[in-house]
């Protein structure tokens, strides 16, 4: 049995810790936060006093972490733990981050002699806790193929987007269109509320017709119209605001390095920038439904 070390257990890592446990692998876990690591030794992993001491026996090691600064800190450099591997380590960082610093880790960890994917993901907290996740991969086939087997315990669709950073540069035009679409349906969804239609008729005539698209589909910006999805929990869990800002940002500055026409995506940035500053930090992104609905 493969030992896997798993460094980050937020609201992503927690859920996707979990469920490589419930597939009965051997799974060693590390976070700064003691009650995630305390839940996830309830459900059968060891736990460990560093990462260090995580990765040291492990043959797969998995990180889910904030941002480009903290995956970094985590491999880079002289505290880094890319040198207290295994020498046949396969590591797989499935944080969001910039397409230049997945590359740049991906190729020390490579110029070490281990194998390296930037696996980003889709599909939210609800994936990660359902196990239907969207793994996004940069690196090479042999990385890529080690890979495959472990992240299907976590994910439902797996798909290898190109070389070291093709995963985050395809998660974030994702995402990106994601903003664009759901800024794009509260606003339909609200002007036929306000001339008097029923949003769940609605919704189900746009569902039929030329404008369907995911977020009609599965996750429903009004409140009342789906259940089980955060805009009927008062957007509670789910995608916060301030992680689409987030991946907004890095999705503008590769617009920028590329020389990429991206007007649309600059006004939802515009919009989801707004709307945090107005207090939905926390919120779900679905929750910009109430930017517009807010105001008559």
């Amino acid at each position: 049995m493969q030992k896997i070390a798993f460094i980050g257990l937020g609201n992503m890592g927690g859920p996707m810790a979990a469920n490589l446990l419930s597939a009965g692998c051997d799974v060693t876990v590390f976070d700064l936060v003691p009650a995630a690591v305390e839940a996830a030794c309830e459900k059968g992993a060891k736990s460990a006093a560093s990462a260090h001491e995580a990765v040291a026996q492990a043959d797969v090691i998995i990180s889910m972490l904030p941002a480009a600064h903290h995956v970094k800190s985590l491999y880079l450099g002289e505290k880094g733990i890319i040198d207290h591997t295994q020498p046949h380590a396969l590591i797989i960082d499935s944080s969001t981050i910039d397409s230049a610093s997945a590359t740049e880790v991906g190729k020390a960890v490579e110029a070490a002699g281990r194998h390296f994917v930037d696996a980003p993901v889709s599909g939210g907290t609800a994936g990660a806790a359902a196990g239907t996740l969207t793994f996004i991969m940069g690196g090479t086939e042999e990385a890529v193929a080690l890979a495959r087997p472990v992240l299907a315990h976590m994910g439902k669709n797996i798909f290898h987007a190109g070389p070291l950073g093709a995963g985050q540069v395809a998660k974030i035009c994702n995402n990106m269109l994601l903003a664009v679409l759901m800024a794009g349906t509260s606003e339909a969804l609200q002007m036929a509320v306000d001339n008097g239609l029923d949003p769940k008729v609605i919704s189900e005539i746009m569902l039929q017709s030329s404008g369907s698209n995911w977020t009609l589909q599965k996750y429903n910006p009004c409140p009342g119209v789906m259940e089980n999805v955060p805009s009927s929990n008062d957007y509670k869990g789910g995608f916060m605001v301030k992680l689409m800002n987030k991946d907004l940002t890095l999705a503008m500055n590769a617009a920028a390095q590329s020389g990429s026409a991206t007007p649309m995506a600059s006004l939802a940035q515009s919009l989801y920038r707004l709307h945090q500053s107005n207090g939905f930090d926390d919120k779900d992104f679905s929750s910009i439904f109430s930017m517009y609905s807010s105001k008559k």
